[in-house]
């Protein structure tokens, strides 16, 4: 027989080294100093008035930038203490490690071989890729160490990456233009004639993806060692560094432009720097929509297992969905009731993910785990979200000619959107009730057999159990019950059949 343990057992406490408000501390601790430094170094250099002016222009393609990385994030949005930490390390350690490393490495060589021209040329073409890019992708190794849960693909490097390069761009900007802005003031140049006119056209109008570009190799390298699994660990560990050592590559090759002649600079930004980055913005964006496609393919299993709703895999599957399902939130219950669809939509995203990684063979220890979160925070949001999802998959659902029979679509006669009407009397949810025999999750549903009792890959990642037993369900969202027996009730005779 069992006996209870004669005093309250409880786990051991951490060291006061690993609490997360020691990490946290030391961390913003670490950056406020090096943001303290380095604008104290700045200001050094280019004076007052140059730092005011390089700050007032180096912000202008800021917004752009960190816009541009969170609509490639929309599909599955990382948190933004994430993205701050990222855009704080880059304009804030990683400008102060690049500063003070290029600086005594330039030095050492000028004394060392007595040749200033020499050192400085070698400095702007190996030494400063190497450190800065060194600096940079530090940032991208913390996250993908230690918030493992949002670092999940392709997608999220190229972000992460991204946001610290803008960082980082954001205070070498300032310091540049603030130099450009000092040297007019000594020679009274103004206008389109200006040094600072000069240094703004190149770095701010043509150039402003640069750094975000070398970098972003990095975070793919980090993105595809995501992707692999556990028993693929040297892979795990080279990637990362070939990637880190392609941006070197770029960044040299980009810094060493001016020695190439007078058409130097724009031959390499024609005929590689152009192309590489519409190379890499294909490669994000198909990747997003793979992602989209995951969550089309992932989620209907969790339909089958009745938490969730049949036209919700379609609606999260598709961003113009996604946006039409929080604006009518927005309309009907506010803020609070867009931001609830915004949570609930990740939670699915996540959760679609999660599933993806198991049936490859991806998944961690803390699979289940991790797995009955996610769905307990759709199940606690579906009051606000499942109307909101109904209606954006209504809004979206293509039109089907009424003249071609029903039993040719790939959902079935009576079955996800048929041919009657997207929503209509055998469409989507069948005619007799929001989640009914013709519908939803009875007898010939669009998601029937095809994925079984626990969904498209059987029993080895079933599922969690019903949201309605006892033990573990609040209140039934509907009247409908998810595991009640199927059943089919009597229909009219279908029109379209012969």
């Amino acid at each position: 027989m069992a006996t209870c343990p004669p005093y309250p057992t409880h786990p051991p406490r951490p060291h006061w080294w690993r609490r997360a408000w020691v990490r946290y501390g030391a961390l913003t601790t670490l950056l406020a100093v090096s943001g303290l430094v380095i604008l104290a170094l700045v200001r050094e250099q280019t004076g007052t008035q140059g730092f005011l002016v390089g700050l007032g222009l180096a912000v202008l393609p800021v917004p752009v930038l960190v816009a541009a990385f969170r609509w490639l994030d929309r599909v599955d949005p990382g948190p933004w203490r994430n993205l701050l930490f990222c855009f704080a390390w880059g304009a804030c350690a990683a400008a102060l490690i690049a500063i003070v490393a290029n600086s005594f490495a330039t030095r050492w060589i000028a004394t060392a071989t007595a040749d200033p021209a020499g050192a400085d040329t070698l400095g702007t073409t190996v030494i400063a890729p190497v450190v800065e890019e060194s600096a940079k992708a530090a940032a991208v190794l913390l996250v993908f160490l230690f918030r493992r849960r949002d670092f999940t693909g392709i997608v999220d490097g190229v972000v992460v990456a991204g946001i610290t390069a803008t960082g980082f761009a954001f205070t070498e900007n300032i310091l540049y233009l603030g130099n450009a802005f000092g040297t007019d003031q000594l020679t009274g140049d103004s206008g389109m004639a200006s040094v600072t006119a000069a240094t703004f056209f190149v770095r701010v109008v043509m150039s402003p993806f640069a750094h975000p570009l070398f970098t972003v190799l990095t975070g793919i390298g980090f993105g595809i060692a995501a992707l692999s699994t556990g028993r693929h660990r040297l892979r795990r560990a080279l990637l990362p560094l070939a990637g880190l050592l392609l941006a070197m590559g770029m960044h040299a090759l980009w810094n060493g432009s001016a020695a190439f002649g007078e058409y130097g600079f724009f031959a390499v930004y024609a005929a590689f720097m152009v192309p590489s980055f519409g190379l890499l913005t294909w490669l994000v964006i198909w990747t997003r929509q793979r992602e989209l496609g995951t969550v089309r393919a992932e989620l209907p299993a969790y339909v089958a297992a009745g938490w969730l709703t049949p036209a919700e895999p379609y609606a999260l599957g598709s961003m113009r969905a996604r946006r039409i399902a929080r604006q009518h939130a927005r309309r009907h219950a506010g803020r609070e009731g867009a931001r609830a669809v915004a949570r609930y939509e990740a939670y699915a995203t996540s959760l679609a993910f999660l599933r993806r990684r198991g049936n490859l063979g991806r998944a961690g220890a803390d699979f289940a785990v991790r797995e009955r979160e996610l769905v307990a925070a759709l199940w606690h949001l579906r009051a606000t979200a499942r109307p909101a999802l109904a209606h954006a998959a209504h809004a979206t659902a293509p039109p089907v000619p009424r003249a071609v029979p029903p039993w040719t679509y790939p959902y079935g006669p009576h079955g996800g959107y048929g041919p009657a009407d997207a929503y209509g009397s055998q469409g989507g949810y069948g005619s007799r009730d929001a989640y009914e025999s013709q519908g939803g999750h009875g007898s010939r549903d669009a998601y029937g057999s095809a994925y079984g009792s626990y969904g498209a890959y059987g029993s080895a990642y079933a599922a969690p159990a019903p949201p309605c037993t006892p033990q573990t369900a609040p209140a039934p969202y509907t009247p409908y019950a998810p595991f009640t027996t199927p059943h089919t009730p009597y229909a009219p005779p279908d029109p379209y059949r012969p």
